[in-house]
């Protein structure tokens, strides 16, 4: 924090004269919300320089003056939650101010329907204390809401698990089976009826933070914490440096996947926050997994190799760099580490740490990270690329040859605090962005926090470079209690649209259409109310993906759910049902994307159709005719009979939007141009 002034120099809390110049010109509702914001940020001012002053040395000595700043913290933090509790009540939207509650929270949503809750089943979650409140809450509720004093610590208990020790995590799928990791393990179920999933196997691994991938009969899980062990032991490591701790990649058989086997362990410097499967083009018999690890680098007499060093000083440092393990698939156990490629560097002066270098961007702007790892890579092999959050940029990457990933392009943006992860549109044509501000345990989606800091960012790609179009940031003001900002999501597969479910943490699921990439627009939502309605507790959706038709999603306290989208004003019926028809019987680790194809189905085709008409484009009789047309086909389709009739029509309704399509652009083009490729593809099944 900066003592005294800031870069404008004005006290902490201070509104600017391009401020007061908004404030002057608001009026009605505009002016009030303003006035509101900047009063938040007047009064937080003021706590900010209580907290200045205690930080120094000698400071506040009188008892009279230590008082008083207490008082002022106090009396301006009150006021400060006051005035966010007004200012969130300006907004309409159903998810202000819910509920609080751990299994009773209320509930609001639009065109998505929560069909399943599943708890977390028992070994994920303390017994005497599921919510994860923290133990002074605790506490408190026993005794009917009073503040009650610490009992002395009793050696003999045992340790109450930190805040995270339990959190739900990622998820993978394979066909009919989910895998939800944790950071105390991983749960697999049966989804063969999504309504009703049926947990299959419960393996108990602690380290943290569990996200996991499948690749056929593997399952490979990110281990991070310094108490996780080889053996998966419960009991943790105490020493500096141990033989028995791991951090790194486990690897488990899951032939039977009633019973998960460990059969490799493969030891990285920084462990193992999250990984991304890339099968490797010219060797069907291995994967390379891309390693990102951000966590503190181990102790050379641990893992030998490790330096935690600055690059000037030592070029082998284990900073500045992901780490690619090659896994050979008739023999995982020989699964290592094959290039620790330097992703970050300048590639003129060859200077190691190339990229952001940590701090704020100048007056107004966010603090980012230094850019000395990657958070999450999203691949898209098919097209050889991959997009690396990287903590203080977001990269592009060419991963024709996956072994040896080379940078392409990197941008910085002055608002994202933690770049996290990243998403590209079937087309692999744009990439999402989105920044963890707070790190995800806190409240970051409050009325007066910016609608451009903790929110996605989304760039075109263009000539094999990133160029910034927007912002998008969950648009419902959220608690004090609730930790919130952007965070993992995936594609919704509809023809012709570019849509993603995304997980906020309490701030619950929004998808959003970013079709438009300048313009993009919620179209449904879920949201509870915070677990707690004192304290803020850490939950909320970690992931929320689309898969077979639902979207599945990881709650951090409280366990799995499953949705199903309506159709609505923005989603219609047919698109819904076109998105239904991409049923994966095989493997899908969301970062590992692949390029989608729809059948060649009526079905699709009156997606594309319902599109065009939302849009105002297509000619009326036109519409009317393909109606017809399709439905004659779909009568003939369903009997499994050929009509040359049917066939006719639609070829020549095809002609027709081909034509169209050269005389349009941009989404109408493309539009045009699928629905005729689609006609075509269900006249040669007619012939």
């Amino acid at each position: 924090m900066h003592h005294g002034r800031n870069h404008t120099g004005l006290m902490p809390g201070m509104i600017t004269e391009e401020e007061m110049d908004r404030l002057e010109a608001a009026e009605g509702a505009e002016f009030d919300s303003l006035f509101l914001e900047f009063m938040i940020k007047h009064h937080e001012g003021a706590v900010a320089m209580v907290e200045d002053l205690l930080d120094q040395r000698g400071s506040a000595q009188s008892s009279v003056l230590f008082e008083f700043a207490n008082e002022v913290t106090s009396d301006q933090t009150a006021e400060i939650e006051r005035m966010e509790l007004m200012l969130a009540g300006f907004s309409p939207d159903p998810r202000v101010n819910l509920a609080a509650g751990f299994q009773d929270a209320g509930q609001a949503s639009m065109n998505m329907n929560l069909v399943a809750a599943l708890s977390k089943p028992e070994g994920f979650y303390d017994p005497e204390n599921p919510a994860g409140l923290p133990m002074s809450r605790v506490r408190a509720l026993a005794s009917g809401g009073q503040q009650v004093a610490a009992e002395d610590d009793d050696e003999e208990a045992e340790p109450r698990p930190s805040l995270l020790d339990f959190a739900n995590t990622d998820l993978a799928f394979s066909g009919n089976q989910v895998v939800a990791g944790n950071y105390h393990g991983f749960n697999i179920y049966n989804i063969d009826n999504p309504v009703s999933p049926q947990l299959l196997a419960s393996v108990v691994c602690p380290g943290g933070q569990g996200d996991v991938t499948l690749f056929e009969n593997l399952l490979i899980m990110s281990v991070e914490q310094t108490r996780g062990r080889l053996d998966c032991g419960l009991q943790g490591i105490a020493d500096t440096i141990s033989d028995e701790r791991f951090r790194g990649l486990r690897i488990f058989d899951v032939s039977d996947i009633t019973r998960p086997r460990q059969v490799a362990a493969v030891q990285t410097c920084r462990g193992s926050h999250t990984h991304t499967v890339i099968p490797d083009p010219e060797d069907d018999g291995r994967i390379l997994v891309y390693n990102s690890g951000t966590s503190v680098v181990r102790d050379g007499e641990e893992l030998e190799g490790c330096a935690n060093d600055n690059p000037f000083e030592n070029p082998e440092t284990s900073r500045f760099r992901i780490d690619v393990i090659e896994v050979p698939l008739a023999r995982p156990q020989d699964a290592r580490i094959v290039n620790s490629p330097f992703i970050f560097s300048d590639p003129n002066s060859g200077v190691l740490a190339g990229l952001w270098e940590g701090g704020d961007h100048g007056p107004g702007t966010q603090r980012t990270a230094e850019t000395n790892h990657c958070h999450d890579i999203t691949a898209y092999p098919e097209l050889g690329l991959a997009a690396g959050a990287c903590s203080g940029n977001g990269i592009l990457l060419d991963i024709s040859d996956p072994e040896n990933p080379q940078r392409l392009d990197q941008v910085v943006d002055s608002g994202f605090a933690y770049w996290h992860s990243a998403t590209f549109n079937n087309d692999g044509t744009k990439v999402i962005f989105t920044d963890e501000w707070g790190g995800g345990s806190r409240a970051r989606c409050r009325a007066q926090d910016p609608d451009t800091w903790g929110a996605d960012a989304i760039y075109d790609i263009v000539d094999g470079k990133l160029q910034f179009r927007s912002y998008y940031k969950l648009p419902a003001p959220q608690s004090e209690q609730e930790n919130c900002v952007a965070h993992n999501g995936s594609l919704v597969p509809v023809p012709g649209r570019d849509i993603l479910a995304q997980s906020w943490y309490q701030g619950g699921i929004s998808v959003v259409d970013f079709t438009d990439s300048s313009n993009p627009v919620e179209i449904a939502f879920f949201d509870r109310g915070p677990i707690d309605e004192e304290e803020l507790v850490m939950g909320g959706y970690w992931s929320a993906y689309w898969h077979n038709g639902y979207i599945y999603g990881t709650e951090i306290a409280r366990g799995l759910d499953v949705f199903e989208l309506a159709p609505s004003d923005y989603l219609s019926e047919n698109e819904l049902a076109a998105a239904s028809l991409l049923s994966s019987g095989g493997i899908v680790n969301v970062q590992t994307q692949s390029r989608l194809e729809w059948p060649a189905e009526p079905v699709v085709a009156r997606a594309y159709l319902d599109q065009l008409q939302r849009s105002n484009v297509i000619d009326a009789g036109l519409a009317a005719a393909l109606t017809d047309a399709l439905a004659q086909a779909d009568s003939a389709l369903q009997s499994g009979n050929s009509s040359a009739d049917a066939a006719q029509q639609l070829t020549n309704l095809a002609a027709s939007f081909a034509s169209a399509a050269n005389g349009s652009s941009g989404v109408t083009q493309r539009r045009y141009d699928g629905l005729a490729d689609t006609l075509e593809g269900i006249a040669a099944r007619l012939q």
